[in-house]
């Protein structure tokens, strides 16, 4: 049916070639994506195909005949078999429906009778029947491409070329036309459709020819459109500092808690030095090595302590801590602040620890100190004339 021996095309004013060595064949009654970047040779075959370009090197053969002998004057005959759908419907915008599906058959020279029994089962096929004497700028975009597939299926040729004719429709006007073309495909007429709609060629499961810098690198019977992983994310970037300001005024009220004593001093401990490791590595200097980041942890556990000593942790404060600094590190800055936890209870002994131990009110309020007393002491005692006391009086050595 359709059949490319080893076909370059060079285009005047370029050096890489639109098609390089090219080889592949199309059956009777295939349907076949072709599928690849923009400028990687789809639109070239098309083009190939229909006889509008000659190929530099090689033999393009369709139905039969080898295009590179084929006259310019039998073009239009051979074209009578070869119906083609574009992107931009190309209609006529001075026709109605009928008169623009009538076209091709006038074109041909088919007589009267046989056009107004061809146009109308060709727009009762694509969902158009009772539209006949509309114009095109009644219709929709949808509406519009469905006289386009009519226009090329209404002298029934064995060959119709699609070129992205979804490419100006929304989604379910596209997949409409889609289904339109395989009934076109099932009633026997070879699809040769190049595309970008990664969607359908996934749903349909047809023969798949992959193109990429005009050489073939794929040509899989029942395929998918190809990896589409390494195609760029329309994701919203986040705003860069608002996780760590979260993070940071998290801390700051855990650290009010522990003021009011309703938290416990060692958890916000944890999170500044989390804290300030991470601000550390954002900043491009090398972390502390004393804080590590485990990455098996998923939640913060509240750290063990006397219960003589220890104040009730505020489940409240804890949580809000935990999810800020988790979204500014996810799993692994939570397990950071259990091993810190972890290391604090194993360093903790059994018994209650003394007054002294106690935690801190504040970490960062004034800091407390106990002065013992200490007796008066005089100048004379200052300078070292005061009383002595013999203990002090060391004798010869020897």
């Amino acid at each position: 049916m359709i059949r490319f021996e080893n076909v370059t095309k060079t285009y005047r004013g370029s050096q890489k070639p639109g098609l390089s060595g090219v080889d592949f064949e199309v059956v009777r009654g295939d349907f076949v994506f072709l599928v690849g970047p923009s400028g990687s040779g789809k639109s070239t075959c098309l083009r190939l195909i229909l006889r509008e370009d000659a190929p530099s090197q090689g033999r393009v053969v369709v139905l039969g005949r080898d295009l590179t002998t084929l006259s310019n004057r039998k073009v239009p005959y051979f074209r009578r078999h070869v119906g083609a759908v574009f992107q931009d419907f190309r209609l006529l915008q001075s026709k109605t429906v009928f008169q623009n599906v009538a076209f091709t058959l006038q074109v041909t020279g088919a007589s009267r009778g046989f056009i107004h029994q061809a146009v109308p089962e060709a727009l009762e096929l694509v969902g158009l029947a009772g539209k006949e004497k509309r114009m095109p700028n009644e219709l929709s975009g949808g509406e519009q491409q469905r006289v386009a597939i009519a226009r090329a299926i209404v002298n029934r040729p064995q060959v119709l070329l699609a070129d992205e004719p979804t490419g100006n429709l929304d989604p379910a006007t596209s997949i409409g036309i889609m289904q339109l073309l395989a009934r076109i495909n099932a009633n026997g007429t070879t699809v040769l459709m190049a595309t970008h709609e990664a969607g359908f060629v996934d749903q349909m499961q047809r023969r798949v020819i992959e193109l990429a810098h005009g050489e073939i690198v794929r040509d899989e019977v029942h395929g998918g459109y190809g990896d589409t992983s390494q195609l760029p994310s329309l994701a919203p970037a986040k705003p860069k500092g608002a996780e760590s300001i979260a993070a940071l005024t998290a801390v700051l009220e855990l650290q009010q808690r522990v003021a009011a004593g309703t938290a416990d001093p060692s958890t916000a401990l944890a999170y500044e030095r989390l804290l300030a490791t991470e601000n550390a590595t954002a900043s491009g200097v090398t972390p502390d090595a004393a804080v590590t980041v485990p990455s098996a942890a998923t939640t913060v556990p509240e750290p063990t302590a006397p219960e003589e000593t220890a104040p009730v942790p505020d489940a409240e404060a804890l949580a809000a801590a935990n999810a800020a600094v988790a979204a500014m590190t996810g799993a692994n800055a939570a397990a950071a602040v259990e091993a810190e936890s972890a290391a604090e209870d194993a360093a903790t002994p059994s018994a209650p620890p003394a007054a002294h131990d106690a935690p801190r009110a504040s970490l960062t309020g004034p800091i407390e100190v106990d002065v013992p007393e200490l007796p008066e002491v005089g100048v004379a005692d200052r300078l070292g004339l005061g009383e002595t006391d013999e203990d002090e009086n060391v004798g010869p050595t020897s």
